[in-house]
């Protein structure tokens, strides 16, 4: 028999801190959220001023009639439906994901418009001003906003539905690949 003054108890042991268990400092978290939003800006409005050429003619743009023409010698058919598809394409995707507004769709649509202008382009050198990089950092950083979503400063906050506010991550990656293969089946009707 021991004395209860003679048995030892030990507390267990704290499990070590993970990375996931540290709460993430408010500010870390604005400023993640404001990278977000300046990535959302910067690449949205770009894209909708791009599609704005193909819609409008806007910015020295060719119009529908002449981003039409360059998509019937680019190998499509009714160029002229391809080029308000493509400007409706991107000005509206890239006016979504601007605001953060059903971001994932936003990106997969200037995913799938961008993969045509890949291919439109042509792979033969990476760098301008032959190059795919241009077209290669667009597709790139709309299917990462697709796939992280908006962050805290965007209109999908104000949603209505849980599942267009927050969507879960795989319907961020089915938006991803969505977006994908639209752009590759354009591409099965190109000449």
């Amino acid at each position: 028999m021991t004395s209860a003054s003679a048995t030892k108890t030990t507390a267990p042991a704290a499990a070590p801190a993970t990375p996931a268990s540290i709460p993430a400092p408010a500010t870390a978290s604005a400023v993640h959220d404001a990278g977000l939003l300046l990535l959302r800006l910067v690449l949205g409005l770009t894209m909708a001023a791009h599609g704005s050429q193909k819609l409008f003619g806007w910015f020295d743009g060719g119009g529908i009639s002449g981003t039409g023409r360059f998509f019937t010698a680019s190998g499509y058919p009714a160029g002229d439906a391809m080029a308000a598809l493509a400007g409706l394409t991107e000005t509206l995707g890239g006016l979504g994901l601007a605001a953060g507004l059903l971001t994932p769709l936003a990106g997969a649509a200037v995913v799938g418009t961008m993969i045509n202008a890949i291919a439109v382009h042509g792979a033969g050198s990476f760098f301008a001003p032959k190059g795919i990089e241009y077209e290669l950092l667009l597709t790139v950083g709309a299917a990462a906003l697709a796939l992280t979503g908006p962050g805290r400063y965007a209109a999908d906050r104000l949603l209505p539905v849980t599942a267009l506010r927050t969507p879960r991550p795989a319907h961020r990656v089915l938006a991803a690949a969505l977006g994908v293969a639209i752009g590759a089946a354009l591409l099965l009707v190109r000449n």
